[in-house]
């Protein structure tokens, strides 16, 4: 099994894509494919089809993995801006 640089529950930055800067924290981590699944970032809209849970059928919003060298650990982020003598984008 391999070792990543986040894990579940961490809380991390996007670095890149539409969703950079963005915060939250980490919901899964894909192992084989080297992708996580942060809690508000990369929303999407997926259309379900009629079902027990959805009588009407309905469109769900919810978040897409990111791929692991996008995102960074808050902590690390913050040091990084602060070593660099900027500020960090503020926290949505």
């Amino acid at each position: 099994m391999r070792r990543f640089h986040v894990k579940k529950n961490d809380e991390v930055v996007v670095l890149s894509g539409s969703d950079k800067g963005k915060r939250g924290r980490v919901i899964s981590v894909l192992g084989k494919k080297q992708r996580v699944i942060v809690e508000g970032a990369r929303m999407i809209k997926r259309h379900m089809r009629k079902s027990q849970t959805h009588p009407q059928g309905a469109i769900v919003e919810r978040e897409v993995s990111i791929h692991l060298s996008k995102v960074m650990k808050t902590a690390d982020f913050d040091a990084r801006a602060s070593k660099r003598g900027t500020t960090a984008p503020a926290a949505s």
